[in-house]
């Protein structure tokens, strides 16, 4: 089994006001020294089998189809293994 990861952020030229909410809070929390933040979504997606190309290429479509919305988001998938329990 392995764990597909899609991260999803706002391209780069795209307002992100959340983000810049939790800048503008940083400071008055005590956090100094964080001049950006950008906020993004973060999927895990468990992957029964191997995770060869036409698996990636089911998890891209369904990345761009479903995930993000590639008007305003870009997208990275990375494949992470996953341990088995007790090992």
């Amino acid at each position: 089994m392995a764990r597909v990861v899609v991260d999803v952020m706002l391209k780069p030229e795209i307002l992100d006001p959340q983000g810049q909410a939790v800048q503008r809070a940083l400071p008055r929390l005590g956090f100094e020294g964080v001049s950006d933040v950008r906020q993004g979504k973060r999927f895990e997606l468990e992957v029964d089998g191997p995770v060869d190309d036409a698996a990636l290429a089911r998890i891209h479509e369904l990345a761009e189809s479903f995930l993000a919305n590639t008007v305003i988001e870009d997208y990275i998938v990375k494949v992470e293994e996953v341990a088995e329990a007790g090992k």
